[in-house]
């Protein structure tokens, strides 16, 4: 009888104990959304306000009037149109060049077998701890002697290099998850190992290629140490570069310097938004055996 009359305070107890974890996960989601919009919010009201406005104390959350106007002086006075074009073809010859050796490169990891292969992959994780500073002097003489300064491709060669690790080990955990015996099949039927790559293994690997895709993209896009050591004529920088070379020794225009870090981080904010589900199954595969 007792057990009885307990059994609804138990339950109770359980809904309390539910509703309070579901609670704290909505809680800490808000938090985390705050944390992230709140930069990208920040950067909007500072570029819409007049300048007084910016550096008052306290500051002003929610503007009272929105003012355009270093938008609009912002390509008046700085090749802003010629950077933004500029990230964008360094990220987009970056990306394909880091799929066009990030596939191979992942069913060779992962699909064949090859003494020093173990070796080999945890090289390519050692590599990623080697910080780009220590090469950059090395790298500027030798693109000096090869004549390629001032122009994109080196950038994104020395881009492509540095993200080429990570990208394969992306890659080769859903080769892994693939059954050995699906490729023994196709090798059965006549298949050649390019085939087997391009006729069985890459139709099962989009999700995974499109974050591939996105990793390389944005490690490019936010490239500035190569570009700013070889690339001196304004209107070849990206915009990383470009952006950091608006404040002189007389001057520091906040405001467009915000509304020029609004402009560049919301092209890949929408960009991200659009494959965004295809990252996070591309990221996840591979991580659960069996």
């Amino acid at each position: 009888m007792a057990a009885t009359a307990a059994l609804p305070k138990r339950r109770a107890t359980l809904r309390l104990s539910r509703v309070a974890r579901q609670g704290m996960i909505h809680a800490i989601t808000a938090l985390v959304c705050v944390a992230t919009i709140f930069p990208v919010y920040w950067m909007f009201v500072c570029s819409s306000q007049p300048l007084q406005y910016i550096l008052s104390f306290p500051p002003r959350l929610i503007p009272l009037s929105l003012d355009w106007t270093p938008f609009l002086k912002l390509p008046e006075k700085f090749p802003i149109w010629y950077w933004l074009r500029n990230s964008a073809v360094l990220a987009l010859v970056t990306t394909l060049m880091s799929l066009a050796l990030t596939i191979p490169g992942a069913f060779a990891m992962s699909s064949l077998r090859w003494r020093g292969k173990g070796f080999f992959g945890f090289f390519l994780l050692l590599t990623q701890m080697l910080p780009e500073a220590l090469l950059v002097i090395p790298v500027f003489i030798l693109f000096r002697r090869l004549h390629l300064l001032e122009k994109l491709v080196p950038v994104a060669l020395m881009d492509t290099a540095f993200l080429l690790p990570i990208c394969i080990w992306i890659l080769k955990n859903l080769f892994d998850e693939i059954p050995r015996e699906i490729l023994d099949a196709g090798l059965v039927d006549g298949c050649h190992l390019l085939g087997v790559l391009w006729y069985i293994l890459l139709p099962l690997s989009g999700p995974p290629l499109v974050a591939v895709a996105v990793v390389a993209f944005f490690g490019a896009w936010n490239e500035y140490l190569f570009a700013s050591t070889m690339i001196t004529h304004d209107k070849l920088w990206p915009t990383t570069v470009g952006l950091s070379s608006l404040p002189s020794m007389v001057d520091t225009p906040i405001d467009r310097m915000l509304a020029g870090g609004l402009v560049f981080s919301v092209l890949p904010v929408i960009f991200y938004m659009i494959v965004q589900r295809y990252v996070v199954a591309g990221l996840t595969a591979g991580a659960i055996k069996g």
